[in-house]
């Protein structure tokens, strides 16, 4: 495979587009990451598990893809993920940057463990750090330069859920962290956005279907979205040329409880 590309035509889709997605193994990371496969793309897989890794891949068996155990907190893994991607691709062209976790639900702020809080941040915003560093780093040194990321935000940095502290502070994070990078990379070709999405319909979100929490304390359903519209919206961000960058985009359930007062 040639790998090798112009950056000018990064949303052409006429030469080899390399992709890492992290948590790729289920919900929106499983999503977006056959959407890029089925264009085209091809894809390393990151996530905890080598098995749900392994079952995305399956979902597009002619694709390229390449499935990396990782745990974005830590930054060995993160390092021998990117060079296991340079390694087999020779480049790379996208990061979605989407594990997470929401933590452990229902504890109040002067409840809540460190360690839980500790969790949450590590896999948030340490570990969105760690795969952004790594990719700026190959997106830098490779010929020809350049490349982007996409951030996974959430709605919840505009308007947190109740007991939702850890969640909410490393959202807010990552708005900030995609900023500076978005600031940073203009010099080297390196296109930074974030998509910030409300009630995308996966395992993390089925609570929401039967009731969830509201700011009123009471226990409400709410509406949800196909997680396939989410990624379409991943996957055009992702092939525009380098020259034009959605900075932040917001996609949610048209009528969950977010604008104005519900």
């Amino acid at each position: 495979m040639n790998a090798m590309r112009t950056a000018e035509k990064s949303g052409s889709g006429s030469e080899p587009r390399i992709a890492v997605v992290t948590g790729a193994g289920s919900g929106i990371g499983r999503a977006v990451a056959v959407e890029l496969l089925r264009a085209g793309w091809s894809v390393a897989l990151a996530g905890r598990r080598t098995g749900t890794l392994e079952e995305t891949a399956a979902l597009v068996p002619d694709a390229a893809s390449l499935a990396v155990r990782t745990d974005v907190s830590r930054p060995d893994e993160v390092a021998a993920l990117f060079a296991a991607v340079r390694d087999r691709f020779g480049r790379l062209d996208l990061l979605f940057n989407n594990a997470g976790t929401f933590g452990p639900g229902g504890i109040p702020v002067e409840e809540l463990p460190y360690d839980a809080w500790r969790h949450v941040v590590d896999t948030n915003l340490n570990g969105a750090f760690l795969c952004a560093q790594a990719a700026y780093r190959q997106m830098k040194e490779q010929e020809p330069r350049g490349g982007r990321i996409i951030n996974n935000g959430s709605v919840s940095a505009h308007a947190p859920r109740p007991q939702s502290v850890a969640y909410t502070a490393t959202k807010h994070a990552l708005t900030g962290l995609t900023k500076s990078l978005s600031l940073d990379g203009r010099a080297y070709g390196i296109a930074v956005g974030q998509i910030d999405i409300g009630n995308a319909a996966t395992d993390m979100t089925s609570r929401m279907q039967t009731g969830a929490l509201q700011a009123s304390g009471e226990i409400a359903p709410e509406p949800v979205m196909d997680v396939a519209d989410v990624a379409r919206t991943v996957r055009h961000m992702a092939e525009l040329p380098l020259e034009a960058n959605v900075q932040f985009a917001t996609v949610l359930a048209t009528a969950m409880p977010y604008v104005g007062r519900g």
